[in-house]
């Protein structure tokens, strides 16, 4: 290579560099913008998280400490007294109250707990099933036949989180209208059903051998 040839790629060089300093000063503050950014996007993360884990926790314990109480109307009354940190959080408060609420003898305050819950358009559809499920399976003499059984064929439906456990009270609805073999019937489905757990395939088997049929599983 020339001497001329050498020194013009020396020049090319030394432009090249010039410009890249020049970019540098002139843009370099975006990538610092962006690393910065990326640093700080990531810390607010994790605090988010650890203040969800820290809002979490606080709930489970302040729940823990309102159930330790000796008698159902004050778990009660203790559960329905602690903060939720989020709308899930507060349905399975509500549900808890209802339960204590119920066993304390106050059938009315839990229905009427249980059926807030169930109407919460905000909350997830497992949350409101299951507030549907007891308000109606423990209501007793509070709703007619006819009511339970409107409600329950309204979550018996496919797709239903608790499709299966509300046929199996529409078996036993079945059963207190005298409609024995529709009761099997009922009750042969849930048991060949894939999705049916080991303890509802038992209890339906046991209820068909009550009525007199003979259980028989899908081969």
């Amino acid at each position: 290579m020339s001497n001329s040839d050498s020194f013009i790629d020396e020049v090319t060089e030394e432009v090249r560099r010039d410009r890249l300093f020049t970019a540098m000063r002139r843009y370099g503050w975006i990538g610092v913008v962006a690393v910065v950014a990326l640093v700080g996007g990531a810390a607010w993360r994790e605090y988010d998280a650890a203040q969800d884990r820290a809002r979490a926790q606080d709930f489970g314990s302040a729940l823990s400490t309102a159930l330790a109480a000796e008698a159902p109307a004050a778990r009660a009354e203790a559960v329905q007294q602690v903060t939720a940190p989020d709308a899930a959080a507060a349905a399975l408060r509500d549900l808890l109250a209802a339960a204590e609420l119920s066993a304390a003898g106050d059938e009315a305050a839990a229905a009427a707990l249980l059926e807030q819950t169930a109407a919460n358009g905000d909350l997830a559809e497992i949350y409101r099933d299951i507030a549907a499920f007891k308000a109606v399976s423990g209501a007793g003499d509070a709703l007619t036949p006819e009511d339970r059984r409107l409600r329950l064929e309204a979550m018996a439906v496919p797709g239903k989180p608790l499709r299966l456990l509300a046929e199996e009270q529409l078996a036993l609805l079945d059963i207190e209208a005298g409609e024995t073999e529709a009761a099997i019937s009922r009750l042969q489905a849930i048991q060949n059903d894939a999705e049916t757990t080991a303890g509802l395939r038992q209890r339906a088997s046991q209820l068909i051998v009550a009525l007199g049929g003979t259980p028989e599983t899908a081969g």
